[in-house]
């Protein structure tokens, strides 16, 4: 269980993030949406310590977060597929996925664990040699998830998994995501395609301006009038 108390945020003197409280179950998929500048990516680098809080507590399994190094973190069993990407553009797609390893010494471990990341992404496999840099990005959003995969993570941490994907590679991503929560992986998710995220999501939290609004099940939200309107285009 990752929980989340009154955290808070700020770049300069503007403030990110006010008193965020929410709670990952283990096993679930819990979705973030909001506008954008809500807070919501700001929120993941928070957890996996990119970005250090003013105050609050980020405790997993009982084991506060806060103030430790970003591979402590990664140990600990946090992942992050970042907004964008980032894939180095320069390796192949096994270099990247066996930089998600880094902190392993498992090497038999590691080995079942490429098969299972190749199993879940056949391309992955089938281009396993390319430049990650010459993938499609629907490709280079299955290596982001793969690399961060093979650090064996208990929370999958998410960050716009579907932005500048084609609806049919977003719908293909969508259900790569539930696959994985399957096999145990617990999954927090930042994601602004909304209807696709509350289909999803076991979980929902609504952020506005840094602070969260709304939270209940994905299904509570999708049917909520307020979140129709404003995040769905539609009027109930």
């Amino acid at each position: 269980m990752l929980r989340i108390n009154d955290l808070n945020v700020s770049y300069g003197g503007i403030k990110a993030l006010r008193n965020i409280n929410i709670e990952v179950p283990d096993g679930k998929i819990v979705t973030l949406i909001g506008a954008n500048g809500a807070g919501k990516s700001t929120l993941l680098r928070s957890i996996s310590g990119l970005v250090k809080p003013q105050s609050g507590s980020i405790r997993l399994d009982n084991k506060e977060l806060i103030w430790n190094p970003i591979n402590k973190i990664c140990a600990e069993g946090i992942a992050l597929s970042p907004e964008g990407r980032h894939v180095f553009s320069d390796l192949t797609v096994l270099e990247n996925l066996m930089i998600g390893a880094y902190l392993r010494n498992d090497k038999e471990v590691i080995q079942k664990d490429l098969e299972w990341v190749y199993e879940m992404f056949p391309r992955l496999k089938e281009r396993h040699w390319q430049f990650a840099g010459t993938l499609s990005g629907g490709e280079q959003q299955m290596l982001a998830i793969g690399r961060a995969l093979m650090s064996r993570p208990k929370i999958l941490m998410l960050d716009e998994p579907s932005l500048g994907l084609a609806p049919l590679i977003v719908q293909l991503i969508f259900d790569l995501i539930r696959e994985i929560n399957k096999k145990g992986v617990t999954i927090l998710l930042v994601e602004q395609n909304a209807n696709m995220a509350l289909k999803t999501a076991d979980i929902a939290y609504v952020l506005e301006t840094g602070s969260i609004v709304m939270q209940g099940s994905g299904k509570e939200l999708l049917e909520n009038p307020t979140v129709r309107e404003a995040y769905l285009g539609k009027k109930k």
